[in-house]
């Protein structure tokens, strides 16, 4: 029989591209869409006009696919020696990491290109934004605690949404920010206990090892503060029964994210991660629901 044959270079190199931004794996970027697309209705009293949604969809697959290149650099010796992460295309080799920061780089460049079609206030705060997504995957070096300033990083649509809408950021968005950070916490403790014994082994920190057998009630704790703080926060601007539903429909999926995490298997609390964007689909819909039916 004769052999398969070869895909262009360019489909192989598209390929690798693709697996290094995790475009299959849209879990990613909807946990940083959903909070800031509740921002953006919240900012704007309900629907904010399709150029915003554009921008705000767009710029969030965007960063999130950059950050995942910057990540992979930082993280490549580290990678190489866990399992689940170590055919990724730079820990393999298969791209450079000149390559891969130039991937990511040309990514924030766009994203940076749609920003600059909104306010000036939202422009001036992405220079923040990007400084915190780069400055992330480093604190697992020196930080007990990474997932609070990856809480930061991936919250940080809720205060580029209001200035982009308003032109400033109220006291609001950096309350929202905070109890977003809080859902960060809770879904990225349950990532981080899945690779704890290689962390462990080959030195990085993360809450899931700092928390140790305290880890399954400092995720429901972070889950239960994001829920109380964030609807403290929404409830006096969009509060009623459709956002209630959401908020309950939200609290079903933490108690079952309790039981699938609470045995600390690899399978269970991954499977709680990989599907924590419907709990942000929950509260998006409770709130564009109350802003137009309420």
């Amino acid at each position: 029989m004769p052999p398969a044959p070869r895909r262009p270079a360019w489909r192989e190199r598209l390929a690798l591209y693709l697996d290094l931004i995790r475009w299959d794996r849209p879990a990613g970027w909807l946990l940083l869409l959903w909070p800031t697309l509740s921002a953006l209705w919240l900012a704007a009293g309900g629907w904010p006009g399709w150029h915003l949604l554009i921008v705000f969809v767009a710029g969030t697959i965007l960063m999130r696919s950059a950050g995942c290149c910057v990540n992979d650099v930082a993280d490549r010796e580290f990678d190489r020696h866990v399992k689940r992460t170590a055919q990724r295309p730079v820990t393999s080799g298969r791209i450079g990491t000149r390559e891969a920061l130039g991937v990511g780089a040309a990514l924030a460049l766009v994203a940076f290109v749609l920003v600059l079609t909104t306010h000036p206030a939202a422009v001036a705060w992405s220079f923040a934004a990007l400084a915190v997504a780069v400055f992330y995957p480093y604190t697992k070096r020196f930080f007990a605690m990474p997932q609070a300033v990856l809480g930061v990083a991936f919250s940080f649509g809720i205060p580029m949404a209001f200035a982009a809408v308003r032109g400033e950021v109220p006291a609001l968005a950096w309350g929202l920010l905070l109890a977003n950070a809080f859902w960060v916490l809770a879904y990225d403790t349950e990532y981080a206990m899945v690779d704890r014994d290689d962390d462990l082994r080959i030195g990085i920190r993360t809450s899931a090892i700092t928390l140790g057998r305290w880890d399954v009630a400092a995720v429901l704790a972070f889950y239960a503060l994001h829920l109380l703080l964030w609807t403290a926060l929404v409830w006096p601007h969009a509060g009623g029964p459709w956002f209630a539903a959401g908020v309950a429909a939200a609290a079903a999926q933490v108690l079952w994210h309790a039981r699938l995490i609470r045995g600390r298997t690899r399978e269970g609390c991954f499977r709680a991660f990989r599907l924590n964007h419907w709990l942000g689909a929950a509260l998006f819909a409770g709130l564009a629901l109350q802003l137009a039916l309420g």
